[in-house]
């Protein structure tokens, strides 16, 4: 019996038991090599070699629907963002995709821009399309879901979720310690926009630190990020305006590394120069912060691995759902200096006064 005789007889695609015939293996046998089962470890290369070229061969393509009734498993996650622009989300999502590539996973994206609708909507429609489980990057959802889901920058207390999150308490110390140790003391801060769900324990990291070293948090040095943006324009128009109040400061901390951009944009465009006049250090060390001019100094999240460990976290808790998982997963910053900081000037001059504009 050959495959091609099966096929060219039936005038049908070739199933898995033709094939299993055509192999002289069973059923059994085949369905394990091609679903890449934790079973086939046990089975020779040379066996799975002659399943994969027969089912090449044949153009045999397994029955995802009767699988999916029978393990009521799809091996697809929703994953659920504030939006897909360059920088930070890059990075965290090439981490997920190749994890998910590697498990044989596919993944549909949704991205809210900060619409409550959607943000309530999205969950409902990504089970409608029979998802195993979420992922959600920077992003609450107000409900909890009755699948899988692990969260990226998420601080959520919902029971059952596991968060993937930076330790902003050693991210601060290192940024605000670089900066006092260069002699900076009058230091500007942006706090982040309610549409990051990091925003609230990086800016409480930050007062803690800032007491904690001896640095002044002024209310008038601060920032209050509104905009749901994700370009420099983010940074550029509350520094601009800042600096129209006063440029008695010399440093920035910038609540990303897309807001320092624009500050750095800010601040050349008022005729001063960064860092000679105005320190400036950035938050996340995406991929553009080594090349711009200045090279941007930074605090660097390991956004790909962040992204690896949650996809693995996830599809750990789609396949072995009974298992204890941990609430939170921590990972450690890292300070990257580069050409955007500097020490304060001995000869500078006191800039209390309103500047030209």
């Amino acid at each position: 019996m050959t495959g091609k005789k099966k096929t060219s007889e039936a005038g049908k695609p070739v199933t898995l038991k033709i094939l299993a015939e055509y192999l002289d293996l069973s059923p059994a046998t085949v369905s394990i090599v091609l679903n890449d089962s934790p079973v086939a470890k046990s089975i020779s290369t040379a066996t799975k070699e002659r399943v994969h070229a027969a089912a090449k061969k044949f153009e045999y393509r397994p029955n995802l629907h009767a699988r999916m009734l029978r393990t009521k498993v799809t091996n697809t996650v929703g994953l659920i963002v504030p939006e897909v622009s360059e920088g930070y989300f890059t990075g965290v999502m090439l981490g997920v995709e190749q994890y998910l590539l590697q498990e044989g996973f596919l993944y549909f994206t949704v991205s809210h821009l900060g619409r409550p609708d959607l943000i309530e909507e999205y969950p409902q429609l990504l089970m409608n399309r029979a998802v195993d489980g979420f992922l959600t990057v920077n992003t609450e959802l107000k409900h909890k879901v009755p699948l899988p889901m692990v969260g990226i920058s998420s601080h959520s207390k919902t029971p059952g979720l596991t968060n993937v999150v930076l330790d902003h308490n050693r991210a601060a110390k290192m940024a605000l310690r670089h900066l006092y140790d260069l002699g900076h003391r009058r230091i500007a801060f942006m706090k982040g926009s309610k549409y990051v769900s990091d925003s609230v324990a990086r800016w409480e990291a930050i007062c803690s630190i800032a007491q904690e070293i001896g640095i002044t948090i002024r209310p008038e040095l601060c920032i209050n990020l509104e905009k749901n943006s994700w370009s420099p324009e983010l940074g550029y128009p509350p520094v601009r305006e800042l600096l129209t109040r006063t440029r008695d400061f010399t440093a920035i901390f910038c609540f990303n590394d897309t807001a320092a951009i624009g500050a750095i944009r800010a601040i050349e465009d008022v005729g001063l120069n960064c860092p000679r006049d105005i320190s400036v250090i950035g938050f996340d060390d995406i991929i553009v912060a080594e090349y711009y001019n200045p090279r941007l100094t930074t605090i660097r999240q390991p956004l790909h691995k962040m992204g690896w460990t949650a996809a693995q976290l996830l599809v750990n808790r789609i396949q072995s759902p009974d298992e204890p998982y941990p609430d939170a997963v921590w990972f450690e910053p890292e300070l990257v200096v580069r050409e955007s900081t500097a020490g304060v000037r001995e000869d500078r001059p006191v800039k209390g006064h309103k500047a030209k504009h």
